[in-house]
C-alpha cells in the first residue's frame, strides 16, 4: 500500500486548471481567501450528486467569512463521458454551482493531492497548509440523518483559530477514474 504524500500540515500543491468559465485558475487567484476547500468531484458519482446542494450551502454560508470552495474533476472522460468538460459545464448550469469547477485533464493535480475518491475534501488555512482531509459529513444519503458535520466543524474551528478536533476522516464515494487503469 502506498503512503499518503499529502498529510495534515502539508502545503497545498500548486495547480493551473481550466474552469467551466473557460479561464485558467490557480492557487494565487485565491490569495485573499482565508480558507480554501478543494473538493475532488465529478458529474456521474451518486455520492457527489447527493452532496452537491450541501457543497453549495457551505459556499454560501461561509463565503462572507473568506472561505472558497473549489471543485476539481480529474476523472477519465474517455471511460466516463458524463465527466467531460462540456458535461461539466452543463452540470454546473443545471445545478447552479456557486463555486469554481475545474478540469484536471491530465490527472496530475489529483496525483499531487494523492486524491482517490469523489467527493474528497481538503481544507487549507490562510498559509495554505492542510488542516482537514476526508468527507463532508457522516451521512451521504440523508442530510436529515447527519450526526457529524466534519467539514463544517473544521471550518468553524479554523475560523475561531482553534485546533481541528477531527483533522482526518476516511473519504467515501466513488473512486477517481484513472486513465490507463493507473
Amino acid at each position: 500500500m502506498a503512503t499518503k504524500t499529502l498529510k495534515i500540515g502539508s502545503e497545498i500543491p500548486r495547480f493551473k486548471l481550466i474552469g467551466i468559465d473557460d479561464t485558467v485558475h490557480n492557487i494565487d487567484d485565491y490569495n485573499d481567501k482565508r480558507i480554501l476547500i478543494v473538493i475532488f468531484s465529478c458529474n456521474h458519482c451518486p455520492y457527489v450528486q447527493a452532496y452537491e446542494d450541501r457543497i453549495k450551502m457551505i459556499q454560501r454560508d461561509y463565503e462572507q467569512k473568506g472561505v472558497q470552495v473549489i471543485a476539481i474533476n480529474s476523472n477519465d472522460d474517455t471511460q466516463y463521458e458524463d465527466d467531460s468538460f462540456e458535461e461539466m459545464k452543463k452540470r454546473a448550469i443545471e445545478k447552479n454551482f456557486n463555486f469554481p469547477y475545474l478540469r484536471d485533464e491530465d490527472q496530475q493535480v489529483a496525483l499531487a493531492f494523492d486524491a482517490s475518491h469523489t467527493p474528497e475534501i481538503f481544507v487549507f488555512d490562510k498559509s495554505r497548509k492542510l488542516q482537514y482531509h476526508g468527507k463532508i459529513d457522516d451521512n451521504w444519503q440523508d442530510e436529515s440523518q447527519v450526526g457529524s458535520r466534519y467539514l463544517r466543524d473544521s471550518l468553524y474551528e479554523l475560523l475561531e483559530d482553534k485546533e481541528i478536533s477531527i483533522p482526518e476522516t476516511f473519504s467515501i464515494g466513488c473512486t477517481i477514474k484513472w486513465k490507463n487503469n493507473r
